[in-house]
């Protein structure tokens, strides 16, 4: 397809979660990407705007660029299929599931797929519990929030109510993590059903340890190896992995998976499943893709062909 093809394309950014900073970089990198290629892209701020705007201004495609709440869970999706306007990454039940990492879990153990042992908590006296069963270090953190928000590292019994009032700040859903020491990398996915792929795996070297939003986002202290360094048959049971929790999950277009490899067994642990990834310039699946010789513009263009609808 020629950018032409697309016809009118509304790149969807911004939005009201607490990733809306975020996805306005990424939204914009996007935008800029498309219209290098001739596609008749346009900025489009859901929390400026109505999304019937969209049908009335005859947007033909959109580009999902939101992350978070109301934008990368399943209820921007559904307005598309009502709608009737074709959008990138993965469908209304797929994108539900994996924003909540509950239900990710649930799904990922009964498909026989490895994820670090965890609890469900409603208070801090439940946290602290959960802190005697998982051990220490353990992770608190908000069932449905992304980029670390919320998150906390918890080494010792008398934070866990800090870090609960910190997680439950941001969803009433919270829940302890079992913490993996080891190896943090990402793999992102491409594509759909048999044609899905596995892009090369990247090895996270933070400071200290700490990939938090800041090192995310906002600082150049962040490591990030790609090729990955690991060995060749870690890599391929990585990806691997990665490609069944997609799969599992029902998603389609792309997704980008967070695995944890216990330095200790050398195995690896599943995290979460991004299906909304960040594509600003210190994104990872961008970082990936041109690892395996695709360049930003033709992985925006990419992206927008395999834009669908779940009943189309």
């Amino acid at each position: 397809m020629t950018g032409k093809d697309f016809g009118k394309v509304a790149v969807l950014m911004g939005g009201r979660s607490a990733e809306r900073e975020v996805s306005i970089m990424s939204g914009t990198g996007v935008l800029k990407a498309l219209r290098s290629q001739g596609v008749d892209a346009h900025a489009f701020d859901p929390a400026e705007r109505d999304m019937s705007e969209l049908k009335r201004d005859g947007f033909a495609r959109c580009f999902i660029a939101l992350h978070g709440r109301f934008g990368e869970d399943g209820t921007v999706q559904g307005a598309l299929e009502l709608l009737g306007i074709p959008y990138t990454g993965p469908g209304v039940m797929a994108s539900a599931v994996a924003m909540d990492k509950l239900m990710t879990k649930r799904i990922w153990v009964a498909e026989g797929l490895s994820t670090p042992a965890w609890r469900q908590v409603r208070s801090a006296a439940e946290t602290r519990a959960a802190f005697e069963a998982l051990g220490s270090p353990m992770i608190v953190k908000p069932v449905r929030e992304g980029s670390t928000i919320g998150l906390t590292k918890v080494v010792s019994a008398d934070q866990c109510e800090a870090a609960y009032a910190l997680a439950a700040q941001q969803d009433p859903m919270v829940m302890c993590e079992q913490f993996i020491a080891g190896d943090e990398v990402t793999c992102p996915v491409l594509g759909t059903g048999g044609s899905a792929r596995a892009l090369p795996v990247i090895r996270i070297v933070a400071p200290d340890g700490n990939y938090d939003y800041q090192n995310k986002y906002f600082t150049d202290d962040t490591q990030y190896l790609v090729p990955c360094g690991l060995p060749e048959g870690e890599e391929a049971a990585i990806q691997a992995l990665v490609l069944k929790a997609f799969l599992a999950l029902d998603c389609r277009g792309w997704a980008r998976a967070d695995v944890m490899i216990d330095a200790a067994t050398r195995k690896p642990y599943l995290l979460e499943i991004n299906t909304s990834p960040g594509m600003t310039g210190h994104s990872l699946v961008p970082m990936s893709a041109r690892a395996a010789g695709i360049s930003y513009e033709d992985l925006c263009v990419r992206l927008l062909a395999t834009a669908a609808l779940d009943n189309a």
